[in-house]
């Protein structure tokens, strides 16, 4: 059975029908489906990938509403698969914590600051050391999580002090780093960062985001000067004031 369910929620993923997929999940037990999205999550098609991202999280919000600490089990796969004891790498869980966060207010509550902590050094934090994450890869996931999470919880992201963890990213030689980087300041309409993103405006690099369900290529200085535009009304607000 559990071999059909997984046929079943790969097929109806690799559709690329983000909607209809969503639907056809509906009818699963919560519980039922996390194996299979996890196999699902370290696939190499992109768009199967992003859709999973977006699955999982509406499917574990649903899991914390009615066995939380099922929720947990799942949170705790996703840091493990993170940890360099875990013997894996970890693809999709930062942006897979970060959409169930992005559902579940006590989820976010639980878990956010270990989503932060992998923006930062070893160090003091108010719940743990820094678990920062040196590659690449995983850094775009952990922005674009932290982007995603801006789009609702941004008081609360601004409370953590994220800020100066995302400008931290804005020295980083990956093109997707730095565009998702930039994305999340303009969600967060941190104006403080307004010079060094206007520095982005020539870098016409690429970047593949994912947004509504579906991905596109777009440029950093796309993404710096839509962050700018998120930015620009704020801080003539400010000076008026």
């Amino acid at each position: 059975m559990n071999r059909k369910i997984k046929k079943e929620v790969l097929g109806w993923l690799a559709a690329g029908d983000l909607e209809q997929a969503r639907k056809k999940l509906q009818d699963f037990d919560e519980q039922g489906l996390v194996n299979p999205l996890f196999s699902a999550l370290y696939r190499p098609e992109e768009l199967l990938r992003w859709h999973t991202v977006t699955i999982f999280g509406e499917v574990l919000a649903r899991l914390a509403d009615n066995d939380m600490e099922a929720a947990r089990i799942v949170m705790r796969r996703y840091l493990w698969s993170l940890n360099d004891e875990s013997g894996g790498i970890g693809w999709g869980a930062p942006e897979a914590m970060a959409e169930a966060m992005y559902h579940h207010d006590r989820l976010c509550d639980e878990y956010l600051h270990m989503l932060i902590s992998y923006m930062r050094p070893d160090g003091p934090l108010e719940h743990q050391d820094g678990n920062y994450l040196e590659l690449p890869e995983l850094q775009r996931g952990l922005l674009w999580g932290i982007g995603r999470l801006a789009e609702k919880r941004g008081e609360l992201l601004l409370e953590k002090g994220v800020v100066a963890d995302l400008e931290a990213y804005l020295i980083s030689d990956d093109p997707a780093v730095l565009g998702l980087a930039a994305r999340a300041l303009g969600l967060l309409h941190a104006t403080g960062a307004m010079d060094r993103l206007e520095q982005l405006l020539d870098d016409q690099r690429t970047v593949r985001l994912y947004r509504e369900g579906e991905v596109r290529t777009v440029t950093v200085a796309a993404l710096a000067e839509e962050a700018l535009g998120r930015m620009e009304p704020v801080a003539l607000h400010a000076e008026a004031v």
